[in-house]
């Protein structure tokens, strides 16, 4: 029988799980209800539930339980990309805004990352929508000594400047080749074609960006 019409698909009395799909389906009475514990497609083909324009409805009260692997249903937080340095970058002017070479990807699920020239993350074909965006940014001037600074991380969209988070650093905060670190996220609204750049500013003395505890990322919100 290639079509059957119900009103009704209800357990077998006794139990309380239905399958859909898999082996041995039982059918036990047929007519406006069917009741049964499975039941399943023909062999090698797939289980449709609806057709296009329908509307499946889950009421309320009802939960759905996913022990396999989902594709299509829910969403997922890609595209995503985590980027960090091989190695310090060491004599960065101070004063003036510096782009920060990530050339490493921890990951990059769309290669939508450029490590090696612009070092920028540009939205794929098909993928705007809402995202977000982080870095943490490990500092230390270049031996200078001095006594008071201010840094400030940046992110810039499609070049130009769109949000910061900027720190005072008084007595000697960035004196000694000591550690200093920016840290921030943002959510924005990003369209295919747009991109994202990592930028700091170390206000009143030269500067390195340090490997270690340096990285930077983000990814597509499931909205």
């Amino acid at each position: 029988m290639s079509k059957l019409e119900t009103n009704t698909i209800d357990t077998v009395s006794g139990t309380s799980t239905l399958t859909l799909g898999g082996s041995n389906a039982s059918v036990v009475s047929a007519g406006t209800e069917v009741r049964s514990n499975k039941l399943s497609p023909a062999s090698g083909t797939a289980l449709q539930i609806g057709d296009s324009g329908d509307t499946i409805t889950i009421p309320s009260g009802a939960t759905i339980v996913n022990s396999g692997t989902q594709t299509g249903f829910g969403g997922t937080n890609t595209p995503a990309f985590l980027v960090k340095f091989s190695e310090n970058v060491t004599d960065q002017a101070g004063g003036t805004t510096v782009k920060a070479p990530y050339n490493t990807e921890i990951y990059d699920t769309h290669n939508a990352y450029d490590n090696s020239t612009h070092y920028r993350f540009t939205v794929p074909s098909g993928e705007g929508g809402k995202y977000y965006i982080f870095m943490h940014q490990h500092l230390r001037d270049q031996g200078q000594n001095d006594n008071y600074s201010r840094i400030s991380g940046r992110i810039f969209k499609n070049g130009s400047f769109f949000t910061e988070y900027q720190r005072g650093l008084v007595s000697d905060y960035f004196a000694g080749n000591l550690s200093n670190y920016v840290s921030f996220g943002i959510n924005m609204d990003l369209s295919a074609g747009d991109y994202i750049e990592f930028k700091v500013v170390v206000y009143d003395t030269n500067f390195k960006f340090m490997e270690e505890g340096s990285y930077a990322g983000g990814y597509k919100l499931i909205t």
